[in-house]
């Protein structure tokens, strides 16, 4: 059967219903066992004296740095970054999380900033803090980039490579990213016909029926475009990878000047994601010829070229002082 010949993407980003639109979601899933992976990472380096927030905290800090890190310097990031404009003249746009919008970005600086504050709340080095941390920051990444494969979003460009994907979010990206409008309504037309006890008429209608309607996927498959997975690819890359290096770091050289390991952090990461930025279709007009996650990732590797450069002198003068 050829359209069979590459996957339509038709998996149902709520894990469960308990209502026809209610239920736990693959997202929050993601986001839950991220934390999870934190407080278990530094509780283990917290016992072995690697840490030096007690066991007794993690929990709270890892639960403020989700809350106040993550959650909302995430969200407000998405608009800085990606929607400036509507956040201009809607400010209220930013409570409706039902919506989503993340962004990674805005997740790290708001990570950033909120160490900061609990550092010098409580007499800890601030860079210390970072070193233990960003070990496991890019696994909650990864989950999360698996999230957005699931739930279809953030699509990768055309590709013609055997393990390429339809997505039927392509039919929401409009004509300058996906397909003409007239397509669309195409595909609408003769979507509609095959859903029972149902009438047709929006593409959201057409991408819920191509998770429960197997006679929908045919036409879907004549008129979607073959694309990079590229959420696989940057959960692999900014996520599965990075998380992989920095903990062998972590724990190999346990011994490393304070910064050290969050510059090579901010710099892997900014490294790996305009990787990944050129498999994905740009979600946002592009600045100065690169993807905005392409932009904004070249600061994050001055970041991690100022801690790295921190790192190296306060080892040197307690070289010098010793």
């Amino acid at each position: 059967m050829d359209y069979l010949a590459y996957y339509i993407h038709r998996f149902d980003p709520i894990i469960f219903r308990i209502t026809e639109n209610f239920g736990p979601r693959w997202y929050g899933l993601a986001y839950l066992l991220g934390f999870v992976a934190g407080i278990l990472f530094l509780r283990y380096l917290s016992r072995r004296s690697l840490c030096r927030i007690p066991e007794s905290q993690v929990t709270d800090f890892i639960v403020y740095t989700a809350i106040f890190g993550v959650m909302i310097g995430g969200r407000v990031g998405y608009f800085l970054f990606y929607r400036f404009e509507e956040l201009v003249s809607n400010p209220l746009v930013l409570l409706q999380v039902y919506k989503g919008g993340m962004a990674s970005h805005g997740g790290i600086l708001g990570i950033v900033a909120f160490t900061f504050y609990y550092a010098r709340k409580h007499g800890y080095p601030w860079t210390h803090l970072g070193d233990s941390l960003v070990p496991i920051a890019p696994i909650g990444i990864g989950l999360g980039r698996l999230a957005n494969f699931i739930n279809g979003e953030l699509v990768g460009r055309p590709t013609t490579v055997p393990w390429a994907v339809q997505f039927p979010e392509e039919l929401n990206l409009g004509p300058e990213h996906g397909l003409p409008a007239e397509t669309v309504q195409r595909v609408i037309n003769e979507v509609d016909p095959l859903v029972p006890n149902e009438s047709v008429r929006y593409v959201d209608q057409v991408i819920d029926a191509a998770r429960h309607v197997p006679e929908v996927l045919p036409v879907l498959a004549q008129h979607l475009t073959p694309r990079h997975p590229s959420q696989l690819y940057q959960a692999a890359l900014e996520g599965f990878l990075l998380a992989g290096i920095l903990i062998f770091i972590r724990l190999k050289w346990r011994q490393l000047p304070h910064g050290m390991l969050t510059g090579i952090f901010f710099i892997l990461y900014a490294i790996f994601r305009m990787i990944g930025e050129t498999f994905r279709e740009p979600d946002a007009t592009r600045l100065l010829g690169f993807t905005r996650g392409q932009f904004y990732s070249a600061f994050m590797i001055a970041v991690g070229m100022a801690f790295l450069a921190y790192a190296w002198r306060s080892a040197s003068t307690r070289a010098a002082r010793s």
